[in-house]
């Protein structure tokens, strides 16, 4: 038995570039397909929001120049050219999903109503939310915490390129130690780059708790939702 019914998978979208400097690895694409598909499998209504640095970043663009609303426009861009490429994916392996757009973008996708995402997700659809809150200067990652407390996830999987939260950067720090559970209010106090200030705050207010793990690790998802305790857990308690 899974040991959750909803969640929310929150992905990097550099996590998708894979081996390559930029864009998207398909070989990594279709990994990350199958072992969501794999989660569907086992009854689990899944929601998915994706980032988009892989093609863009906003706040790095307004360093070399760009404006930042503007610079934040392409980054949400970014996430449905991501979301269309998982989407793909899903579809080639016979599973269903719905790609959400923040704004209007017929025929890329549908608009976001929350009685269309409750509806696909009864039909264990997957729901693919992309373009962000719709609004700059919002992270994915604040996105992700939004569209979760909006369909009611029982839990944030953050699926990452490394195992969890450490004290320090892990792929720059050899001595960096992980947590195996940490509270909102401590990852705030030590300055821990899990998500930004608007998403701890939006996951503490709303009693959210966070999972932050290796999506790379083929199997880790599985595990997790079947109860095996994979990455750094984060919560109020």
């Amino acid at each position: 038995m899974p040991k959750y019914k909803r969640i929310l998978l929150k992905l990097s979208g550099e996590a998708l570039m894979g081996i390559k400097q930029y864009g998207i690895d398909e070989s990594r694409l279709i990994k990350y397909a199958k072992q969501i598909k794999n989660a569907s499998e086992l009854g689990i209504e899944i929601g998915i929001v994706i980032g988009g640095g892989n093609i863009f970043r906003g706040m790095s663009g307004e360093s070399d120049g760009f404006d930042r609303v503007k610079g934040d426009y392409m980054g949400m861009l970014a996430t449905v050219i991501n979301g269309l490429a998982i989407q793909s994916a899903l579809e080639s392996l016979h599973c269903q999903s719905t790609l959400i757009t923040a704004i209007e973008m017929s025929p890329v996708g549908h608009r976001y109503s929350k009685d269309r995402v409750e509806e696909a997700l009864k039909n264990q659809k997957i729901v693919i939310f992309t373009f962000g809150t719709g609004n700059p200067y919002f992270t994915t990652d604040t996105a992700a915490t939004l569209r979760a407390i909006e369909m009611k996830a029982e839990v944030l999987l953050k699926g990452t390129r490394v195992d969890g939260v450490y004290n320090t950067d892990p792929e720059k720090d050899s001595s960096a130690v992980r947590y195996d559970k940490i509270t909102f209010e401590e990852a705030y106090k030590k300055e821990l780059k899990i998500m930004d200030l608007t998403a701890i705050t939006l996951c503490s207010e709303n009693n959210l708790p966070v999972i932050v793990f290796n999506m790379n690790t083929e199997g880790n998802l599985l595990k997790l939702l079947k109860g095996e305790m994979i990455g750094t857990l984060v919560n109020n308690q």
